[in-house]
């Protein structure tokens, strides 16, 4: 593993739900919803969308801060997180949500400190709020707000664990995914190397089944590794 980079989304993936539209819910005019769609049929950009949807929150610090304190996270992402560095991998946190959110989300567990590389959130008024994009990237292909893709730019190889729309343009550049929810069905349509998981807990399994160079077309896998390759 020593050489891998793993990029792990946040949102859905290390939380069983998705905090910004959880946010949305509580906290917004209901026009949100259409501008998700606008998002999800590929009209516009998750930069675009997530700037007019945060434009309607209206919610003051401490109930965005209560809202946080109640988001649990996947019970074994701590036991995954110690045992992937152990091997030798390093890793970060790549999301299309909230730096501010998640930092306060993962503080209540005991974890590694890990670089989070996600979207700022800037109070204008009293209970009124705007995002702001540190990470966004003209040439993204998608018009994220935050582009994956730069995130992997420094690493030899790169190990992508995600669950939706945001990961999509990063696994295609990744040398293999771990993937849930619709995240696995792209990679399954579009012959991305990858493999399915609903939990964590099975993340050490996957882990020891990654091989430590890339197979080439003379190099076939071990048996024991084909069927990770062939979309498990």
């Amino acid at each position: 593993m020593m050489q891998w980079h793993i990029v792990c989304d946040f949102d859905g993936t290390i939380t069983p739900t998705d905090v910004i539209d959880n946010i949305l819910e509580r906290f917004a005019d209901s026009s949100w919803t259409d501008i998700e769609d606008e998002w999800l049929s590929g009209h516009i950009g998750s930069r675009e969308c997530l700037s007019r949807q945060l434009a309607l929150v209206r919610a003051y610090p401490a109930q965005l801060l209560a809202y946080f304190d109640s988001v649990q996270i996947d019970p074994h992402f701590p036991s995954f997180v110690e045992h992937a560095l152990t091997l030798g991998a390093t890793m970060d946190i790549v999301s299309d949500g909230l730096e501010q959110g998640i930092a306060r989300i993962l503080s209540r567990h005991q974890l590694p400190l890990l670089p989070i590389i996600a979207n700022g959130l800037r109070q204008v008024d009293r209970d009124r709020w705007r995002i702001v994009f540190p990470h966004a990237s003209d040439a993204c292909r998608a018009a994220s707000g935050n582009c994956k893709c730069k995130s992997t730019s420094h690493a030899k190889r790169v190990l992508v664990i995600g669950d939706g729309k945001s990961d999509m343009c990063v696994a295609s550049t990744a040398d293999f995914v771990f993937a849930k929810g619709t995240l696995a069905e792209h990679c399954e349509r579009n012959d991305i190397p990858f493999a399915r998981f609903d939990s964590f807990a099975e993340l050490p399994g996957l882990l020891a089944l990654l091989p430590h160079s890339l197979p080439t077309p003379t190099a076939p896998l071990p048996l024991e590794q084909q069927e990770l390759f062939h979309h498990v």
